[in-house]
């Protein structure tokens, strides 16, 4: 027989069979994308709806879910919170999150600001920024991780209260959290501070710089209970610093707070260049001038990182040798 006789492979039926198996299986992904984003929305929509009950009432404006058809993520015009019982409020602007199909234990969101807090105790406040991102990996109990980061935070009284009164702007603010076994984890940091004076007595400060990396002992207990207030708890400080040019503090150690609200400590305090320190302590209190003066050249002669430990027992904070004084119970 012949190469002429021999049947030829039918190139048009093999691309229609491909054509149907394309046409099935994005059918298929799409149905089960929307049955996903379904309920999605139902149970994002249920979660809003337990909250509003016992004076409580939460919104999440025209809540929807978008993203086809790689994306999944719950959207949201506005959000609320009203709480008439503990007189707590909250409302921020619209809510995007998504996460990728093909990864949704990683979910990202963006919120609009401004965002309006009251709250007892605090003048109504009014947040703003330029962005804020925040991306969390979801597992159980809690998640393995949130950030959340935001440029151009500023922060002034709610102009619905009254005439605005600024308080604070920064470049740049980010924190993260994570279990770590039963506790959790904190860090954090902010760049380029400034405090209004109207809310430092009227004194200017410098622009600030800060970083935290902070251990919440059984913190993963504390969070799954609700329970409030600091009484009770006990931390790790690894570092909290301050800095603003060539010149800043840091403070190390272990901090606990008993049952009755008084604070245990023995934290060690560093100080780097404490000439550029003493300059940024004066032109802040300046009428404490000859006292900083004197306490820094001091500290001066131990070198250009001098520390200092801290010890606090039963509220009583003595600095070295220098007794500071009686701190005040923490509030329940």
């Amino acid at each position: 027989m012949t190469s002429s006789d021999t049947k030829k492979p039918s190139y048009s039926r093999r691309i229609m069979w491909l054509a149907v198996f394309v046409v099935v299986l994005f059918g298929g992904y799409s149905a089960g994308w929307f049955y996903m984003a379904d309920r999605l929305e139902a149970e994002a929509a249920r979660a809003v709806a337990d909250l509003n009950k016992d004076g409580v009432t939460a919104e999440c404006a025209n809540l929807n879910v978008r993203g086809f058809p790689f994306r999944i993520g719950l959207y949201c015009d506005s959000l609320g919170y009203e709480d008439g019982g503990r007189s707590l409020f909250a409302a921020a602007g619209s809510l995007r999150s998504a996460a990728q199909v093909y990864q949704p234990s990683k979910a990202v969101a963006e919120l609009d600001g401004p965002l309006r807090v009251s709250a007892p105790g605090i003048a109504p406040l009014w947040l703003d920024w330029d962005s804020l991102r925040a991306s969390v990996r979801i597992a159980t109990p809690l998640p393995e991780r949130v950030s959340v980061a935001t440029d151009g935070l500023s922060g002034m009284t709610d102009p619905e209260e009254g005439d605005p009164v600024s308080l604070f702007s920064a470049g740049k603010a980010e924190m993260h959290l994570r279990p770590n076994g039963t506790d959790v984890d904190w860090a954090g940091n902010f760049t380029e501070l400034e405090i209004d004076p109207g809310i430092a007595g009227g004194r200017t400060l410098p622009m600030l710089n800060g970083s935290g990396d902070v251990t919440l002992k059984d913190g993963v207990a504390l969070i799954r209970s609700g329970a409030r207030g600091l009484r009770g708890r006990s931390a790790e400080i690894r570092n909290l610093d301050l800095s603003s040019g060539e010149g800043g503090v840091s403070v190390s150690g272990p901090i606990s707070v008993a049952a009755d609200g008084l604070i245990d400590a023995s934290l060690t305090i560093r100080l780097r260049n404490p000439p550029a320190v003493s300059a940024l302590l004066v032109g802040a209190f300046p009428e404490a001038r000859s006292q900083i003066e004197s306490a820094m050249a001091g500290l001066a002669l131990l070198g250009r990182e001098p520390s200092l430990p801290l010890r606090i027992v039963r509220g009583k904070a003595t600095l070295g040798f220098i007794p500071l004084g009686d701190l005040p119970p923490v509030a329940r």
